[in-house]
């Protein structure tokens, strides 16, 4: 795709959440956003209530939910959000949260992540980091696959956002030793595993979905001081200082942080189309698999939108989580 075909918005690295937000009406809209105990979570929560959406924080910790929910009440003066338990490296936790919903659903978030320092694995064996950045959130799209289309009737068109990262461009996906039974740990290696796989189930859910008037795009936050950061090895941080120092990124606000996921949520240029990787509140540009990631902070690598590596990795997970 050339850079004239690639879908822009007119905001800008520097717009907020609140900036996409201005003159938008979420009156009628339910919306679940994962991980909306911290950082980013909690700002597009915070984002989405003020604009007038039914919103519910689904967190594993739901003190520290409950924390921000009545955080966002006092702040928005708007609806409290709903607080809900869900552990996405738990395939239980997530079933039990899907299977709770009731009514349609006209947006997901799935804003949670984690990152390791060292190997830890599910009770199933999975690496902790593809557990819960991806097959967690994959399950529980697919468990509330009925309630999304209820939504998309609803308002014609439901949408998942699915949060990745520059990191993506580290590592494809190794079908071959997906939960790293065989090779070295790297934790890098392993996050940006999950953070392609985040952006293939995009690609994958939207071909399979678009026809029920659901939508899926993924949003990259960018460089944003966040939680996240506080299990990085000493490895990971001092590769994070040298990105920062070489300018390959400057850091955001979570305000800047929370806006291209609120472009992919709730911008009328992504409503009917799926499959796309955002960054700066557009439409990435792609390049080569071996392209350098300082030669190209703002792209989204080939096999991050690889139509059949995306195919291949949904039959996969389904078999994983048995669905």
């Amino acid at each position: 795709m050339t850079p004239s075909e690639l879908i822009t918005t007119s905001f800008t690295p520097d717009s907020t959440a609140d900036d996409v937000l201005r003159g938008v009406d979420l009156l009628s809209v339910t919306a679940i956003v994962t991980g909306a105990s911290s950082g980013l979570g909690v700002e597009t929560a915070r984002a989405l209530t003020s604009a007038g959406a039914a919103v519910t924080l689904a967190v594993r910790n739901t003190v520290a939910g409950n924390a921000v929910a009545d955080q966002i009440l006092r702040s928005t003066g708007a609806i409290r959000p709903e607080v809900r338990r869900l552990d996405l490296a738990d395939q239980r936790s997530v079933a039990d949260f899907a299977a709770s919903w009731e009514g349609p659903l006209h947006l997901l978030i799935n804003n949670a992540g984690i990152v390791t320092s060292d190997l830890q694995r599910t009770v199933e064996g999975w690496e902790l980091q593809l557990a819960t950045n991806h097959l967690g959130h994959f399950a529980l799209a697919l468990g509330l696959h009925g309630a999304l289309r209820m939504g998309a009737a609803e308002r014609d068109g439901a949408r998942i956002v699915a949060l990745s990262s520059t990191a993506h461009m580290r590592a494809g996906i190794d079908f071959d030793d997906l939960q790293f039974e065989r090779r070295a740990y790297d934790p890098q290696i392993a996050y940006a595993q999950s953070k392609t796989a985040n952006s293939l189930f995009a690609v994958d859910a939207t071909r399979r979905w678009a026809s029920d008037g659901i939508v899926v795009n993924t949003a990259n936050p960018g460089g944003v001081a966040t939680g996240l950061q506080r299990n990085f090895s000493a490895r990971q941080k001092e590769s994070l200082d040298a990105a920062e120092a070489s300018g390959l990124f400057a850091y955001k606000t979570v305000e800047q942080g929370a806006a291209t996921t609120m472009v992919a949520a709730v911008a009328p240029e992504f409503a009917h189309t799926g499959g796309h990787y955002l960054d700066e509140s557009r439409e990435a540009y792609t390049v080569p698999n071996d392209a350098l990631l300082a030669d190209h902070p703002h792209g989204v690598k080939e096999w991050a939108l690889d139509p059949a590596m995306a195919e291949r990795l949904w039959e996969v997970s389904a078999a994983l989580v048995r669905r």
